[in-house]
């Protein structure tokens, strides 16, 4: 399995200027799009502004004991660490690494793959 190869984009100087609403969602631009960075257990995780079902906000949703993302329309859930959606409705979440560097917050975006919504 070859390795994926990503283009990473700083979204914040430091963890503090990330606005997180009391669910623990910030919402970031990457090359011009939102998309939604969640702080739990002590990491971070980035993925889709949009729900993939219905386009519900995930930002506005809340994230749960077990690390899903729920939607606030339908209450669909989807893992934060790998995109699987939880609630057995068979949809993907589209989810993207984070890394925290001395410089800064990142977020890797895959350079060719058919999940990049910002080619």
């Amino acid at each position: 399995m070859t390795e994926k190869k990503h283009s990473w984009h700083k979204v914040a100087e430091h963890i503090n200027e990330l606005e997180f609403a009391d669910n623990k969602i910030a919402v970031v631009r990457v090359m011009d799009k939102k998309i939604c960075v969640a702080a739990n257990n002590d990491n971070l995780f980035a993925f889709a502004y949009k729900c993939p079902h219905a386009g519900g906000i995930l930002a506005d949703g809340h994230i749960d004991a077990l690390g899903n993302v729920v939607c606030p329309l339908h209450r669909y859930k989807f893992n934060i660490e790998n995109g699987r959606n939880t609630s057995g409705e068979g949809y993907y979440l589209k989810h993207w690494p984070v890394e925290q560097r001395e410089d800064g917050i990142y977020v890797g975006l895959e350079e060719s793959s058919e999940w990049n919504i910002f080619r």
